[in-house]
């Protein structure tokens, strides 16, 4: 196995991810010192995706419109696992079928099965558990995941939309306003020192 790079994050991306759960990670965790490679299976460095933004306007559900491009700047086929120090899973519609892929599961399965570093948010762990890592373990996610995280052996908690969940080395968030937290929470796993601020 090659030495861990613990200055590089793996960004799972695809067409219709929710604009900010792409957007503000990717720059988020650059500015504070990582390398952030956000891939997409059939899709080269360069090449855009079409993001959505999501949000509530009254309607019995979120509403959808169209978000900014956002740029890949890796290749989904060269990403190695052993090469990243963490993964982020971000939400929005394209996990439906990002989790159909069968390189996106192996990847996953490779990060939980060592305990290292994950994140997901929003609709992310539909990936989550498309992969089967979730038996046992406490996480949350868009309220309209919990039946799957049920399903999957996940223990689901239902936490404010601001707020963020932590077991071991997996972090998960139910939606944007949980940034703050969900970037802190990833980041101190993925390098305990990097953050000398204490939390709020």
């Amino acid at each position: 196995m090659a030495k861990l790079n613990d200055n590089r994050i793996l960004m799972i991306v695809g067409d219709f991810t929710e604009d900010y759960e792409a957007m503000v990670p990717f720059q988020a965790l650059q500015m504070i010192g990582f390398q952030v490679d956000a891939v997409c299976p059939g899709k080269r460095r360069g090449e855009m995706i079409k993001t959505a933004i999501h949000d509530f306007e009254g309607d019995q559900t979120y509403s959808e419109k169209p978000g900014h491009l956002f740029r890949i700047n890796a290749d989904f086929a060269l990403a190695e696992p052993e090469n990243y120090a963490g993964l982020y899973l971000a939400g929005g519609r394209a996990c439906e079928y990002l989790r159909l892929d069968k390189q996106v599961l192996n990847i996953i399965k490779a990060f939980m099965a060592e305990n290292r570093p994950v994140a997901a948010i929003c609709h992310g762990p539909q990936l989550l558990t498309a992969a089967d890592v979730v038996r046992g373990r406490k996480l949350t996610a868009y309220p309209a995941v919990e039946p799957e995280v049920r399903l999957a052996g996940g223990n689901f908690v239902s936490v404010a939309a601001d707020d963020t969940v932590t077991d071991v080395n997996l972090v998960t968030a139910p939606a944007w306003p949980a940034h703050p937290k969900l970037m802190r929470d990833f980041t101190r796993l993925v390098s305990p020192t990097i953050l000398n601020c204490p939390t709020p």
